[in-house]
């Protein structure tokens, strides 16, 4: 019999790289919201994949980035956290992004883990001459020595068969840590506030999706339908009325669109409420952040 392995690994890099889709696209299954602004995801999220051969929990993390507020700054906790006790980290990078003064300082804190690196190059479906991205390649293995790099298209699923080959290729024997239909250790209400705070991403713009968080206040589960009663907070009367729309419309579609996909990634009929409230500097305080991870945050708030 062939041996069986397990291990556990982050996925770190820098914001917007597409390090939740490409989560998503390993695991087979929406564990993590995907938006195209930036600091999307706030918290370490888990995923697993499971073959006959191999179990593999991932761990997806915030863009690693200058924390200036008191979220922000557990977010990069969560980051540091990521790079302890890996058997791999994947570095995903954006190849349509030139090399930066920020991914030298991002690579300065994958140089801080004594876990092997995958430089994992994401977008390469957006490059039309696969030789303009060799100069990149070559920045990156000057500020730090990779294993292996690998181009993908994490949206596209190019070239992820490999990406897999080449994580369980160095991944040690060991047992399967979870059952074999496990995807993530986040429990439904967290994903479906996770769901809600999506839609608003994908509907609003400027200033309004860092200033957003959405709490899940009520979930009743009855044999025919789940009713789920959720608030979503903002910072300003003004990001409120943006939220709700004119005549509510907005606030209408962000529901309608938040309560579909709960149905489709939950596999129940879904009732859904919303309300929106204003919580002034909510990024700032401490016991708030405290309610938005299940896990329940605790980062520090010095730099």
């Amino acid at each position: 019999m062939s041996k069986h392995v397990s291990g556990f690994v982050s996925i770190i890099g820098r914001p917007n790289a597409g390090k939740s889709t490409l989560l998503n696209a390993l695991v087979g299954f929406k564990v993590a919201i995907v938006a195209s602004k930036p600091q999307t995801t706030r918290a370490s999220i888990q995923g697993v994949m499971t073959t006959p051969e191999a179990q593999i929990v991932f761990l997806d993390t915030p863009g690693i980035h200058k924390a200036e507020t008191s979220i922000q700054k557990r977010m990069m906790d969560s980051v540091r956290d990521a790079l302890s006790e890996r058997d791999l980290i994947l570095y995903l990078v954006d190849v349509t992004q030139s090399f930066s003064e920020a991914d030298r300082h991002a690579l300065s804190l994958l140089r801080k883990s004594e876990a092997p690196a995958l430089l994992v190059l994401n977008k390469t479906d957006l490059v039309k001459h696969q030789e303009t991205v060799l100069p990149l390649i070559d920045e990156y293995r000057k500020q730090h020595d990779f294993v292996d790099v690998i181009p993908v298209s994490a949206l596209k699923g190019m070239n992820l068969d490999k990406l897999r080959e080449a994580i369980v290729g160095r991944m040690p024997e060991g047992p399967m840590y979870f059952p074999e239909d496990h995807v993530t250790d986040q429990p439904e209400r967290f994903l479906a506030a996770e769901l809600i705070r999506e839609k608003i991403l994908h509907e609003t713009k400027q200033e309004v999706p860092h200033s957003v968080a959405v709490l899940v206040d009520k979930w009743d589960e009855a044999p025919d339908i789940t009713r789920i009663y959720a608030t979503i907070f903002v910072e300003r009367e003004g990001q409120k009325g943006i939220i709700i729309g004119s005549r509510g419309a907005m606030l209408k579609q962000i529901g309608t669109n938040a309560r579909e996909e709960m149905e489709k990634l939950f596999g129940m009929k879904i009732f859904l409420q919303l309300h929106v409230k204003v919580q002034p500097n909510w990024r700032e305080k401490a016991a708030f952040l405290n309610t938005l991870d299940w896990r329940t945050m605790t980062g520090t708030d010095e730099e």
